[in-house]
């Protein structure tokens, strides 16, 4: 996948902009909004690659019928912006915000979306709850060992099925976020993108940025934030960037 693509995705989930831009509008609205933003990315030597980053793990303020502080959306609702993606040839990632479940118990459910070949996985470490934590509430992490368990069923799965390379993102925005990152394993199956997710001034962004990057270990990736970033960097200014990010977002 990396260094040929750069990748430039919305994020959010269905029938709702409170989670991100990916939400405000239809799921067509939502592919041709991201191919308008993409094409601010391209440079030579790079494919720029569009994508939808959907929520279909939703992290929740309350326990729920099943008590995990989370819930799955509906499948239709999944299969619509996929199939928008399609249409207009987006990579479709599938993120995942489990509350109090293990990632990997929250992940298996996608089992048959994983198995597709245009469709990738982000682990939303913010949104990992402990015992006793609420999401909103508290900041969640994620220790290694778990990140690790879903790389390798996310690996074997894509080896078995022989299906291309599969882009796993891993949401951050504090170094606590993921306890022992250095010992995050790397699959040859897997294109593996340490995602910075801060937010507000420019200074602070970067500072977040070049404090936790791995890129000798990670491709790296950004998020942008059209409301709570001031001012909102332009394209070039993230190109500027060192590192350069590979993997750029839109929230």
């Amino acid at each position: 996948m990396f260094p040929q693509y750069r990748v430039v995705a919305y994020y959010g989930t269905a029938a709702t902009k409170a989670l991100g831009v990916l939400g405000q509008g239809t799921p067509e609205q939502a592919a041709e909004s991201v191919e308008k933003a993409a094409e601010g990315f391209k440079t030579p030597g790079k494919t720029v690659q569009p994508a939808m980053e959907f929520i279909a793990t939703v992290a929740d303020g309350g326990p729920g019928k099943d008590g995990v502080y989370s819930h799955d959306v509906a499948a239709k609702q999944v299969h619509d912006y996929l199939d928008a993606a399609r249409k207009h040839h987006e990579l479709f990632i599938l993120d995942v915000q489990p509350g109090q479940r293990d990632f990997r118990d929250a992940v298996k459910p996608w089992r048959d979306l994983l198995t597709q070949p245009d469709v990738g996985l982000a682990l939303d470490a913010e949104w990992r709850m402990g015992p006793g934590q609420v999401p909103g509430q508290s900041i969640g992490h994620v220790d290694a060992a778990e990140v690790n368990g879903v790389l390798d069923w996310v690996a074997g799965l894509t080896k078995n099925q022989d299906l291309p390379q599969k882009v796993v993102v891993l949401h951050m925005f504090r170094a606590s976020m993921i306890t022992g990152i250095g010992t995050v394993t790397d699959h040859p199956e897997l294109a593996l993108v340490q995602h910075l997710d801060g937010f507000g001034d420019v200074r602070t962004k970067m500072d977040i940025y070049h404090a936790i990057a791995a890129p000798k270990q990670f491709h790296m990736g950004f998020k942008l934030f059209y409301t709570q970033d001031h001012p909102l960097l332009a394209p070039k200014d993230v190109l500027a960037m060192t590192p350069p990010p590979e993997f750029v977002s839109y929230q």
